[in-house]
């Protein structure tokens, strides 16, 4: 029985883990309360959730606000940028509905494609943000890449993130649960689906840094001519353990 509370009991490895995502959760929502600053948050939301997910976690809170602030401008203008196309779907959609405009089967097939299309590329973004330096435009295009790519994936974790407003919509009973984990546990759950893509991704590319570091110091190495690319052009982050 005493070994059941021993600090590396599965029972106590879980209650941790239970409060360490209760603690990103109220980091989190306080830091996208300000709406400018949710692009920051979401992205070191799951910069700790991977973290935690390999088991590599300091502090909740120091991780937390290293990686808000290491990708605070970057992550802004993504956010901004998500807000600004969201309204105007909201906008198009609304005036549809409301306004009486009568479009084709065709446009609106179409619409509701680029809309949904639109949202797998944000459920990519913010965990690619966090993981990997590149441009702002470079980083939305392999969001909307991998969100093709590894489809099941994203409906996966599209599913994942519907789950707590769901619970709302059925039964307002689950708001304290929606309260303390609705943001934390899907990004949680989605680390766990995301981490071994995202290991294969940074293999590839640290061994392709390796390669060119050798080839700039005039060694002979020898390469597979049928190497696939990734569609990644940027390095993950070494020196500042964003890796």
């Amino acid at each position: 029985m005493s070994k059941l509370f021993d600090i590396d009991s599965p029972l106590i490895q879980g209650l941790n883990r239970i409060a360490d995502l209760m603690w990103l959760n109220v980091l989190t929502l306080v830091c996208c309360i300000p709406i400018i600053t949710a692009g920051p948050a979401l992205t070191a939301a799951h910069y700790v959730a991977l973290k935690m997910k390999r088991k590599e976690e300091g502090y909740i809170t120091k991780e937390f606000f290293k990686s808000f602030k290491m990708n605070f401008k970057q992550s802004t203008i993504i956010g901004l940028l998500i807000w600004i196309i969201t309204l105007i779907f909201a906008t198009d959609f609304y005036i549809i509905q409301e306004g009486g405009i009568a479009l084709s089967n065709v446009l609106q097939v179409l619409l509701m494609a680029m809309g949904l299309l639109f949202v797998f590329t944000v459920i990519w973004v913010f965990p690619i943000q966090a993981k990997f330096i590149n441009t702002i435009k470079a980083t939305l295009k392999n969001a909307f890449a991998l969100s093709i790519i590894h489809i099941p994936k994203t409906l996966l974790m599209l599913v994942v993130y519907l789950l707590p407003y769901i619970g709302l919509y059925i039964t307002m009973r689950v708001f304290p649960l929606v309260l303390l984990f609705g943001i934390s546990a899907p990004i949680y759950v989605s680390a766990t689906l995301y981490n071994k893509m995202f290991k294969k991704l940074e293999e590839g590319i640290l061994e392709r840094i390796e390669k060119e570091k050798a080839a700039e110091a005039g060694k002979d190495i020898q390469t597979d001519t049928e190497e696939e690319d990734t569609i990644f052009s940027d390095k993950p982050i070494v020196g500042n353990d964003k890796l």
